[in-house]
């Protein structure tokens, strides 16, 4: 999403928590409506699939400090922080007093917008659009981080970039953009639908394996350049959904396996579940304790690189209601097992 889309959305209204919310109640209230909000959850419900997207969107920019400053600064802007002046006369402060706030100033910084020296030929003051373009993104070539926007990539279309001599032709800006994957989207790949800011349509496709805040270039789909010069980049950061049931290791793939204790403690031959949707079978071997790892090739990440694994997790379910059989059974097992003591070597080593 181009960030010149966060002036029209309130993102910490999307995920219902005050502007001064920390990290953890952000990620808190995230949690709570991803699961609610879920399509595994909510199958055929485009409201909700909406609603899903929308939280998606809103965590990517408040977790991340760096973009959650940007964005309070944006929104300062537009909501009665901040006025731009036509000059020195209006009311209000200009931009200097705006930029001086969020650089730290204290009001001595001045900008050059009629794109030459200072008076007198104190030489060249810095550049407003240069200034602005490496706070939108667009490094000193475009407008706010959005998409299309002059071919020169300046404010008014000033080919010369606000100094006296011509650079030539100069590439097109990079813009920023994100999007919001379902796990499966992620893990699979997926072609998604992006909206530009000047209206327009781009479809991309997502490789397979793609990872929670990883960043795709997509050569030639930036700003236009100028005369005879290449576009930019769009620089697409993918936010990834979590799932219900699987989680991720790298190319693996991970699953709580629940088991109960007779199937632990004698052996069996258990269903597993995979992100394909279909089981496997797996053999849990006599004996084996809560916690250790089952590991199915092949059944988690595939990529041109190799296909990773399924990692299932061995979890011993303790039975909460027994029958008057299997408590006998238990108790006979208690008996016969009375002298030893599974923490003996845990004592032992605790006390090196």
């Amino acid at each position: 999403m181009a960030s010149q889309d966060w002036l029209s959305k309130d993102f910490y209204a999307v995920l219902g928590v005050p502007k001064e919310a920390d990290e953890a109640a952000i990620k808190k209230a995230y949690r709570k409506l991803a699961r609610k909000l879920h399509p595994d959850q909510n199958a055929g419900d485009p409201k909700a699939e909406e609603r899903f997207k929308e939280i998606g969107e809103a965590y990517a920019v408040l977790s991340d400090p760096d973009e959650r400053h940007q964005y309070d600064q944006l929104r300062a802007m537009t909501t009665g922080g901040a006025r731009f002046t036509a000059g020195p006369g209006g009311a209000g402060g200009g931009f200097e007093d705006v930029f001086s706030g969020m650089f730290g100033n204290g009001g001595n910084m001045r900008f050059n917008t009629g794109g030459r020296g200072g008076a007198g030929g104190a030489g060249p003051t810095p550049d407003l659009q240069d200034l602005l373009g490496g706070l939108f993104g667009g490094a000193g070539q475009g407008g706010a981080g959005g998409f299309g926007g002059d071919p020169y990539g300046g404010f008014g279309g000033d080919p010369y970039g606000g100094y006296g001599a011509p650079r030539g032709p100069r590439r097109g800006a990079d813009v920023s953009a994100r999007t919001t994957l379902d796990f499966r989207q992620a893990v699979q790949g997926d072609t998604v639908t992006l909206a530009t800011g000047d209206g327009d349509r781009l479809t991309t496709r997502i490789p397979a394996g793609v990872k929670d805040g990883q960043k795709i270039r997509l050569r030639g789909k930036g700003q236009p350049g100028g005369p005879g010069a290449e576009r930019g980049d769009l620089i697409l950061t993918v936010a990834v959904t979590p799932h219900p049931v699987f989680g991720r290791d790298g190319d693996n793939l991970t699953v709580d396996l629940p088991v109960t204790f007779a199937e632990a403690a004698l052996g069996a031959t258990v269903s597993v579940p995979t992100l394909s949707g279909t089981a496997v079978r797996v053999k849990v071997a006599p004996g084996t304790p809560s916690g250790r790892v089952l590991r199915i090739k092949g059944r988690g990440v595939k990529h041109a690189k190799g296909d990773g694994d399924l990692l299932a997790k061995v979890q011993v379910i303790v039975p909460q209601r027994l029958t008057d059989e299997a408590r006998e059974a238990l108790e006979r097992l208690r008996d016969q097992e009375e002298g030893l003591d599974p923490r003996a070597e845990l004592f032992a080593k605790a006390a090196h």
